[in-house]
C-alpha cells in the first residue's frame, strides 16, 4: 500500500480545514462532516481553537483511501502562527495548497508557495469555493500562473490534447515523450510532479463535497510512495504536551525502525524511548514498534527540540519564517518572574520562535510574537496551564546587526588554574543568510574534540552586537585558531572564551544595523494611486506599478515594518473599505534610521556584564582583565590574519633585497608535475588524449600567434603586477624609492604593448590587505587594472579568471611563481614568466619599430633619386 505524509496549506479562511475534513469523511474516518463554524472540526481539537474558529496548532490523522495510507497534517493558516506551519513542512512528502476561489491568490498565498519551492516540496492545488457567485475557472488559472508558477495545469481536463500540450511545455523529459508518442505516459507526469515540474490544479468546493473526490483520485494517480533507507533517522518537527503534561515529540521517520525502549541520542544528551503513539485527532493508539515513512509522537526524551535530526538524518532545520516584534510579559502583582520563567520555557521548547528571555538590565522577561492573535493564544494558554493572567507590553521592532568587513576577533580565558585562547575570523554574508559556522583551525594547534567543543558554544547561543544589543546574523564565524592546557583547561573555558573571541571581533569591524522589512502588496482604487504612493515614500519604502484591473490599480513594493505598522487601518479610511493590503516578512535589511534607534536603545556594549568585549589573563599567579582594545597585544598565539599579511610582506621584501631569484620552472618540470597529478589516475589508454607537452605549446605558436585554421579567439593577457615589478631590475629599483612610479612605468611598457598585439590587457595588485576593499577595475587607457578585494591576493584573483575563462577566451599569465605557473599550465593556458614578458615586449617594439622603418623606406620619395645630375652636381659642390 502506497504511505505518504501529505500537508494542507493555505491562506487564513481558504476552507483549508473543510477540505481536510472532507477527505476525512470520504475515506471513512468520520462518519459526520463538521465545521469550523459549528465548533465541532475533527482536527480542530482544542478549545481556543473551536472557541476562535482558527487552526492554531498541526494536527494529524492517519487514513486509508483509494488504496493509501495517508498521514494528513493540518496546518495554522493564520500568519500569526506560520512558524507552527513551517515546522511541518520538513517532513511532508507531497503539500495541498487550498487557494480561496473567491479572492484568488493572497499575500500569505505566496509567502507559503515561496516556503514550498524552499523545502522543495510536491505540490497539489485545490481551489475552492467554486460554488460562490464571481469565481471563474479560466480567470483562476491565469492569476495562477502569473501570481505562482507558469506551470499549474489544470488536471480536470486530463486525456485532451491541449492537456497533453501544456504538460510538454512542462518538462523536458515531458517534451520528449509527448513528440515521441504524442501521447503523455501517467508515470512520466508522476515524475514530473515529484520534480516541481508540474503542479497539478483541481477544482470544487470542501463544503458541499464537489470536486474533492476526483482530487483524492488524482492524488493517488499522480503520486509515488518515497524511498528510504535501512538505517535509523528521524526528523524532529514538534514538542507538545498531553492533558497529563507528559511531553511528546513528535518525529518522522526517514530511515530505519524505532521501537519501544530504544535508545536515542543527539550531541549532548541521549535518553530512552518509553512510549510510542500514532495520533488521529484527540485520540491515539500505542505501538510497540514503527517504520519509515511514520509519524509519531514518543515520549520520554526531555531534551529534544523542533527542527533536530535524528541518527542518519544530519540536516538542522532552519526557519525562513520569524517574529519581528519583542513584547514585555507583564506578570500580576507579587509574582516572581524568575519563578514564571521555567514555567515560560515549556511554552518556549513548543515554540521555539518565542525565544523567551530575562533582560537583566531591564528586569523583565521578553518573547518574540508574530502578531495580536498569537499574544491573545498566549495569555489563555499561560492562565490555563499556570493559573497566572499575564499582560502584554507595546510590541518593538526586533532590529539585527552584521558587519561590513573581515575581523579577526580573539579571546582568552585565563584566571588561576584555567585557560583556554580561541581566534575566530568573522566574514560578511549575503543578506538572508543567516550564521554559518566552520572550523578551519589545525589540530596540530587544537585537538578536534576542543574545536567541535567551539563550534557547540558557536551555535548554542544568541549573540549580541555592539551596537544595539541586537542578535547578529549574516556572517561566517571560522574557528581560524586557538590554545588549550593539557591540565588546567576545561570545557567551560572554552565557552568564555568563544564568547569573548566573538565580541572582541564584533567590537572591531564596522557594525549595520538591520531591521524587518516587509513585501507588500497594496490594491487601491486608481484615482487614490498618488496618495498611496506618497504614504510609501514618506514610509521610507519603493513600490510600483504591477497591473491594473478596471477602476483598481495593484502596487508591489517593500517598506520597512516599523512604519508599515497599522497601515492597513490608514488604507481602510482613505479607500473608504475599498483598498486592501497584504504584507509578508521579506527579511532584513540594513536600517533606515541606524542613529536614531542606537540612541532610544541606549546600549552600551562595554556595560553588558553578560556579554564581555574583553579577555581574561594571568600573571604571577592572579587574573587581570583586559579591555577588548588591548586583547591583541596580549594573545598568545599569533594573529591570523597579521601572519597571512606578514608572509607576504617578507616575500616582497626578500625581493626588493634581491633575496628571491626569479622562480621560473621549466617547461619539463611542469609536465613532470601535471601528468603526475593531472593523468595519474586515467590509466594505459590515457596517453592517446594526453594533451601536447608544455615545450610544445610553448615553442609553437601560442594564443599570441594564431594559427590560420585555429578557432579564433579573444586573447587575454593577465599580469601579477607586483610580481613583474620586483622581477625587472629596473622597476625593482624604481620601487625602492617610489612605488607609484613603478606602477605607472610597468602600465605605460603595457599600454604600448598592447597597442602593438592589440590584445586584452589585465594587470592584477594586490589589496588584500585593505580591510573591507572590495573587486576594484579600472581603466588605464587601453589596458584595465585590477585591485583584489580584501583577503584575496592576485594568484587567486588569476586562478579564479583562468577557471571561469579558459573555454571562452584565450589566455596567457605573465607571472614567475613556481606554484602559480604549475596551477596554470594545470588549466591549459599559456605562460610568461618575468623576463619572457620584457622580451615579448621588447620584440614586439622592435617589430613594429622596423615595418615602420620598412614602410617608410617604401613610401618616401628621396631628392637626390628625382633630380637630374647637372643640378645634383650643384648642390654637392662647396660654397
Amino acid at each position: 500500500m502506497k504511505k505518504l505524509v501529505i500537508g494542507i496549506l493555505a491562506h487564513v479562511d481558504a476552507g483549508k480545514t473543510t477540505l481536510s475534513e472532507s477527505i476525512l469523511y470520504l475515506s471513512g474516518k468520520i462518519r459526520k462532516l463538521g465545521r469550523v463554524d459549528n465548533k465541532d472540526a475533527y482536527l480542530d481539537t482544542y478549545d481556543l481553537e473551536r472557541a476562535r474558529g482558527i487552526t492554531i496548532f498541526s494536527k494529524q490523522a492517519i487514513l486509508e483511501v483509494a488504496g493509501m495510507q495517508i498521514t494528513l497534517l493540518d496546518t495554522p493558516g493564520h500568519i500569526d502562527f506560520a512558524a507552527e506551519m513551517e515546522r511541518t513542512l520538513q517532513v511532508l512528502d507531497y503539500a495541498i495548497l487550498v487557494i480561496n476561489g473567491a479572492d484568488g491568490v493572497q499575500g500569505h498565498t505566496q509567502t507559503l508557495w515561496r516556503l514550498l519551492a524552499r523545502y522543495q516540496i510536491p505540490v497539489f492545488v485545490f481551489i475552492n469555493k467554486m460554488d460562490q457567485q464571481g469565481t471563474h475557472k479560466e480567470k483562476l488559472m491565469k492569476e495562477l500562473k502569473e501570481s505562482l508558477d507558469d506551470r499549474c495545469i489544470e488536471f480536470e481536463q486530463e486525456d485532451t490534447a491541449v492537456f497533453s500540450e501544456q504538460l510538454a511545455m512542462c518538462d523536458e523529459e515531458l517534451m520528449e515523450a509527448y513528440l515521441a508518442t504524442e501521447h503523455m505516459d501517467r508515470l512520466h507526469i508522476v515524475k514530473a510532479i515529484k520534480r516541481r515540474q508540474v503542479f497539478p490544479c483541481y477544482f470544487g468546493s470542501a463544503l458541499k463535497l464537489e470536486g474533492v473526490e476526483n482530487f483524492i483520485q488524482g492524488i493517488e494517480k499522480y503520486t509515488s510512495s518515497p524511498s528510504y533507507p535501512e538505517a535509523f533517522g528521524a526528523k524532529v518537527f514538534k514538542i507538545a504536551r498531553d492533558e497529563q503534561g507528559n511531553r511528546l515529540t513528535y518525529m518522522k521517520l526517514i530511515g530505519g525502525k524505532l521501537k519501544v525502549r530504544d535508545i536515542l541520542s543527539h550531541s549532548n544528551w541521549e535518553e530512552k524511548v518509553t512510549q510510542i503513539r500514532l495520533y488521529s485527532g484527540q485520540k491515539f493508539e500505542t505501538v510497540s514498534e514503527v517504520e519509515a515513512g511514520s509519524i509519531c509522537a514518543v515520549t520520554g526524551l526531555t531534551q529534544t527540540r523542533p527542527g533536530e535530526s535524528l541518527g542518519i538524518e544530519s540536516a538542522c532545520f532552519e526557519p525562513l519564517l520569524e517574529p519581528v516584534l519583542s513584547y514585555q510579559i507583564i506578570l500580576p502583582e507579587g509574582h516572581d518572574p524568575r519563578l514564571m520563567l521555567p514555567k515560560l520555557r515549556q511554552l518556549e521548547e513548543e515554540d521555539p520562535q518565542l525565544r523567551i528571555v530575562w533582560d537583566e538590565q531591564l528586569q523583565e522577561i521578553q518573547a518574540q510574537i508574530m502578531g495580536e492573535v498569537q499574544i491573545e493564544i498566549l495569555q489563555n494558554l499561560i492562565e490555563s496551564r499556570f493559573s497566572t493572567c499575564v499582560t502584554f507590553g507595546e510590541g518593538k521592532i526586533v532590529y539585527k546587526e552584521t558587519i561590513a568587513h573581515t575581523v579577526e576577533g580573539v579571546g582568552h580565558f585565563e584566571p588561576l588554574r584555567h585557560y583556554a585562547e580561541v581566534h575566530l575570523l568573522l566574514e560578511p554574508g549575503e543578506l538572508g543568510s543567516g550564521l554559518q559556522f566552520a572550523l578551519e583551525c589545525s589540530e596540530d594547534l587544537l585537538e578536534k574534540n576542543w574545536q567541535r567543543l567551539i563550534q557547540t558554544h558557536l551555535e548554542e547561543k544568541v549573540h549580541k552586537g555592539v551596537l544595539t544589543g541586537s542578535p547578529i546574523t549574516d556572517m561566517r564565524i571560522t574557528l581560524v585558531s586557538g590554545r588549550a592546557h593539557k591540565k588546567h583547561t576545561e570545557g567551560g573555558d572554552f565557552r568564555e572564551a568563544t564568547y569573548r573571541a566573538v565580541r572582541q571581533g564584533l567590537k572591531q569591524a564596522e557594525s549595520i544595523l538591520l531591521e524587518p522589512y516587509y513585501g507588500f502588496q497594496l490594491e487601491v482604487p486608481e484615482k487614490m494611486v498618488g496618495r498611496a504612493m506618497t504614504d510609501i515614500e514618506k514610509m521610507h519604502g519603493t513600490c510600483e506599478i504591477l497591473k491594473t484591473e478596471g477602476e483598481f490599480i495593484t502596487l508591489v513594493g517593500s517598506a520597512p515594518v516599523v512604519t508599515m505598522r497599522n497601515y492597513q487601518k490608514e488604507v481602510v479610511a482613505y479607500t473608504k473599505g475599498q483598498g486592501r493590503l497584504f504584507c509578508t516578512l521579506k527579511g532584513y535589511e540594513p536600517c533606515h534610521n541606524t542613529e536614531e534607534v542606537r540612541e532610544r536603545i541606549g546600549y552600551d556594549s562595554e556595560r553588558d556584564i553578560e556579554n564581555p568585549t574583553g579577555s581574561v589573563f594571568c600573571t604571577q599567579g592572579s587574573g587581570f582583565l583586559v579591555s577588548w582594545d588591548k586583547v591583541k597585544d596580549y594573545m598568545h598565539i599569533e594573529s591570523y590574519l597579521k601572519q597571512g599579511q606578514e608572509e607576504r610582506v617578507d616575500q616582497t621584501a626578500k625581493y626588493q633585497e634581491g633575496l628571491l631569484e626569479e622562480k621560473w620552472i621549466g617547461l619539463d618540470e611542469i609536465d613532470q608535475i601535471i601528468n603526475k597529478t593531472f593523468y595519474a589516475n586515467q590509466g594505459a589508454k590515457s596517453v592517446w588524449k594526453k594533451r601536447k607537452t608544455a615545450r610544445e605549446s610553448y615553442y609553437e605558436p601560442t594564443s599570441y600567434v594564431a594559427k590560420q585554421n585555429r578557432e579564433k579567439k579573444e586573447e587575454y593577457l593577465l599580469i601579477d603586477g607586483y610580481n613583474i615589478i620586483f622581477a625587472w631590475p629596473e622597476l625593482k629599483e624604481l620601487a625602492n624609492e617610489n612605488m607609484d612610479g613603478a606602477r605607472i612605468k610597468l602600465l605605460e611598457y603595457l599600454c604600448n604593448y598592447q597597442g602593438i598585439r592589440k590584445c586584452q590587457v589585465i594587470v592584477v595588485f594586490d589589496a588584500y590587505r585593505v580591510q573591507g576593499h572590495r573587486v576594484e577595475i579600472i581603466d588605464y587607457y587601453n589596458i584595465h587594472i585590477v585591485y583584489t578585494k580584501e583577503a584575496q591576493t592576485a594568484d587567486q584573483y588569476i586562478e579564479r579568471f583562468v577557471h571561469d575563462h579558459k573555454a571562452k577566451y584565450h589566455v596567457t599569465v605573465a607571472t614567475s611563481d613556481g606554484l602559480e605557473q604549475v596551477i596554470i599550465r594545470g588549466q591549459g593556458c599559456s605562460l610568461f614568466s618575468a623576463r619572457e614578458l620584457k622580451e615579448e615586449i621588447e620584440g614586439a617594439h622592435k617589430r613594429m619599430m622596423q615595418a615602420y622603418q620598412e614602410k617608410q623606406i617604401i613610401e618616401r620619395n628621396y631628392l637626390s633619386e628625382i633630380v637630374p645630375d647637372e643640378i645634383k652636381q650643384q648642390i654637392e659642390k662647396p660654397f
